[in-house]
């Protein structure tokens, strides 16, 4: 079973790639829009199918018909948007490759990336993603995203919006330092989910933010 939110449907399909189940949060890039809670699971097997609707009967994990409308309406979309995601986050991954305040970019769509040839095999696109270290640590990383005027601080991603957050105060804030760090996740990790801006207002917002530090 494997989650495939950051990756879409536009990009891989894990069950062409013999996985069982497939989840995704469409609340994400599914949604599009940043405006629904919702879930999906897919099945490869009808034996499979079966269990699931039995727990989705079982517990009432249906939507709304307003939010099944939301949803429907994004994914009418998906693939244009995901068009303009998987361009974007690849330039402004390139763009911070050669700023001298960044230590690493992780971004399957970079050569340097450890698993790019797998990524390469296995998707259409590299998602709209990018995660970054800035030198420094924490307290550089906060005060960069705190600077930023058109990108939004936020948790999410996979809207229309780019949202950045600091997985080290956020996200994985309740992970003890040294579990944290032993699993990759350093005080200098940001996280940046691309939107469909124009780039060039994008890499002009980090660039003043990036000049504070």
């Amino acid at each position: 079973m494997v989650d495939s939110t950051f990756a879409t449907p536009y990009n891989t399909n894990p069950l062409n790639l013999g996985i069982d189940i497939v989840i995704h949060s469409c609340s994400k890039y599914l949604g599009g829009h940043s405006d629904i809670i919702a879930g999906s699971i897919t099945s490869s097997t009808e034996e499979n199918h079966i269990k699931i609707y039995e727990y989705i009967r079982l517990f009432g994990a249906t939507q709304s018909p307003f939010d099944s409308f939301l949803l429907s309406r994004g994914i009418k979309t998906l693939d244009v948007r995901m068009e303009r995601h998987n361009k974007n986050a690849m330039i402004i991954a390139d763009y911070l490759t050669k700023h001298n305040k960044i230590d690493k970019v992780h971004y399957p769509g970079l050569e340097s990336h450890k698993d790019h040839l797998i990524a390469k095999k296995q998707m259409k696109g590299y998602g709209g993603v990018v995660s970054f270290e800035i030198k420094g640590g924490e307290i550089p990383g906060r005060k960069l995203i705190e600077s930023l005027n058109l990108i939004h601080l936020a948790v999410s991603l996979g809207g229309v919006e780019s949202l950045i957050e600091q997985a080290c105060t956020m996200t994985h804030s309740m992970m003890p330092r040294e579990d944290r760090i032993n699993n990759g996740i350093t005080d200098g990790l940001i996280r940046l989910s691309v939107g469909l801006e124009d780039t060039k207002d994008l890499i002009a917002d980090l660039d003043q933010a990036l000049k504070r530090l």
